[in-house]
């Protein structure tokens, strides 16, 4: 396989002869150090996907997105909707934080985030932060951050509406307004998406289940307001609802069963921003996320887990002269948990501190974080980040971090109650990571090579003792890796090739961790014209192994197209899976196969 990777990185090469004027590595990003810093100075491996690769991929929904970064995998268990596991960088799908406007809304039963449902026409910008940030935002960041920012207003008041069909009965449409008027911007969507489907079961694998389409239909709407007093203080409330409902398959069921699940993902937050003096910024920001999930078995209810996370931050960033960024913060988050499933606990909170140090010396960058997390049922957690960054000339710059970080034991591991002699385990530790990374990045014009080595050791992992009535700090793991990204930035023509190798493995037994592939590549082509785009996808995995199966090895090509028809109406293709490879994500289920997407788009 490793000519791919080779032939991707020579049509790179090749298309860096093409000579233009615009480097887009000025992006501006906030993850990386939980402050405004340009893309071409974070010290951490860090991706961003703007609006405008959002409205040219004309793709679906967020694990759609992210497939195509270095460094991530999704696995999924059907086809639109359905549930999604996230393993960036090769760690579990549980050591990812997933963060909407800063806000946490994962479930706390088993520690995941439902990216699967959340749609695009919300969303505004996708930022991915690889490796251990934990001393930054405590928990789940050992394989590191995904913020996801909804929709804002800005310029002039306008309207957006689009509409689309597509494979399988997809139809998609949303509509939107916002704008900012005398220093006030807001922002109102709402989207709707329904499909017919896919069996999501492989019934060849499993002949019991329903053969029948697992259609998905989804509704989402999001609201923000921002008002500015004045130079110094700002205002800003924002919300977010996605109702999913989607039908499932039960590989152990009847053919005749009839498997279905509502899924409801929210968020409010109010913030305020204010400069108290001059180099003193300080944002207060209360918030609230929220995970239900209600599941039914031919018309009866079979489970509920809903969580609520309570948040309030109170950040501060300091500038102490001109080169240097003294960040102090602290934070509540309150979780609580309510289920058909009696927990013996069903609320705890976590009281965190955090202090960071970020300065730019010249050819010399250096950033320092520290935190502590205390958490009511176990105990503290400490995390800390050292990185350095060097400046060879005006083009190259070398870095190095070392950091540590940590996942806390859900709710379901610490109290599931007891159950055909299984139950949680109270005395848990949390799982602790430590990662080492040598970053080189180097970026003329529109020409840009991001090359990353990590290695990220994880302690103490919570696994199902070998009698199977609990769960222990049993396993470790060690990951190891490269990750090379080369591309182009034109006006006319983008190119960028993401190859990631890495070995995840069991330090015990040795064994690949599960779903993992260990060679994968994406390579992106898009050409653009006065009154269109052409965009071309490859993207390669590995086999991985799943339990005592291999997934096998798959390449996909992705097709899209956009077209302007008028100065206010333009249409949109996507053609995924070209040439319907068979391939599975997950043991025994499905993936979509070839599918076809139009839509017509207005902007005002």
């Amino acid at each position: 396989m490793k000519h791919k990777y080779i032939l991707g990185t020579l049509l790179c090469a090749v298309t860096s002869l093409v000579q233009a004027g615009n480097n887009a590595l000025d992006e501006v990003v906030v993850t990386a150090s939980r402050s405004e810093q340009h893309l071409n100075q974070t010290l951490q491996s860090t991706s961003v996907i703007t609006q405008r690769d959002i409205l040219e991929s004309g793709a679906t929904d967020v694990p759609s997105l992210l497939r195509n970064l270095a460094g991530v995998e999704v696995a999924q268990t059907g086809g639109i909707g359905s549930q999604s596991s996230l393993f960036l960088r090769g760690t579990n799908s549980t050591h990812t934080l997933v963060l909407l406007d800063g806000v946490r809304i994962s479930a706390a039963t088993t520690g995941a985030t439902a990216i699967d449902q959340l749609m695009l026409d919300q969303v505004e910008r996708i930022e991915v932060v690889r490796g251990n940030v934990s001393s930054l935002y405590g928990s789940e960041a050992i394989g590191g951050v995904v913020q996801i920012f909804t929709k804002r207003g800005s310029g002039a008041p306008a309207a957006t509406v689009s509409a689309g069909y597509g494979s399988h009965a997809t139809r998609r449409a949303s509509a939107a307004f916002g704008g900012e008027i005398n220093g006030a911007t807001f922002h109102l969507g709402v989207s709707r998406l329904a499909s017919d489907g896919i069996s999501a079961i492989n019934t060849t694998l499993a002949p019991s289940a329903n053969p029948d389409s697992d259609g998905f239909d989804n509704t989402s709407v999001s609201a923000r307001a921002g008002y500015a007093f004045n130079d110094n203080h700002r205002v800003e409330a924002s919300v977010f609802r996605s109702l999913g409902k989607l039908q499932t398959d039960n590989a152990f069921g009847l053919p005749t069963d009839y498997d279905e699940s509502d899924a409801n993902l929210s968020k409010w937050s109010l913030a305020t921003s204010n400069r108290l003096l001059e180099g003193w910024e300080s944002r207060v920001n209360f918030a609230q996320g929220m995970d239900d999930l209600v599941s039914r078995s031919n018309g009866l209810k079979t489970s509920a887990y809903k969580t609520v996370s309570d948040q309030l931050a109170w950040q501060n960033t300091l500038n102490i002269g001109e080169q240097g960024i003294l960040l102090i913060a602290v934070e509540r988050l309150k979780q609580r948990v309510s289920s058909t499933t009696t927990f013996s606990a069903d609320a705890r909170s976590t009281n965190s501190l955090l202090a960071g140090y970020s300065a730019d010396y010249g050819v010399h960058q250096v950033q320092v974080n520290v935190r502590q997390d205390r958490y009511s049922d176990f105990g503290s957690a400490n995390t800390g980040l050292l990185g350095y960054g060097l400046r060879i000339g005006e083009s190259l710059r070398m870095t190095a971090t070392i950091s540590t970080a940590f996942k806390a034991p859900t709710f379901n591991d610490m109290y599931y109650p007891l159950s055909w002699g299984y139950q949680g385990n109270p005395n848990l530790k949390p799982e602790r990571a430590s990662n080492l990374e040598l970053g080189a990045h180097y970026g003329q014009g529109e020409v840009y090579v991001d090359g990353s080595l990590f290695q990220n050791r994880i302690r103490d992992l919570i696994a199902i003792n070998s009698t199977f009535t609990t769960v222990e700090n049993l396993d470790e793991a060690l990951i190891e890796g490269v990750e090379l990204v080369y591309g182009v930035k034109h006006d006319v023509l983008e190119i960028e090739n993401a190859v990631t190798l890495q070995s995840p493995r069991n330090v015990k037994t040795g064994a690949i961790l599960s779903r993992r592939a260990q060679t994968m590549n994406t390579l992106t082509v898009a050409r653009r014209f006065d009154s269109g785009r052409v965009g071309f996808e490859w993207r390669s995995s590995g086999e991985r192994k799943d339990g005592a199966n291999t997934l096998v090895a798959y390449d996909v090509i992705n097709l899209s197209v956009q077209w302007k028809l008028t100065p206010n109406f333009g249409l949109n293709a996507r053609v995924d899976n070209l040439f319907g490879q068979d391939y599975m994500l997950v043991h025994q289920y499905n993936t979509l196969g070839r599918t076809v997407f139009v839509g017509l788009n207005y902007q005002q």
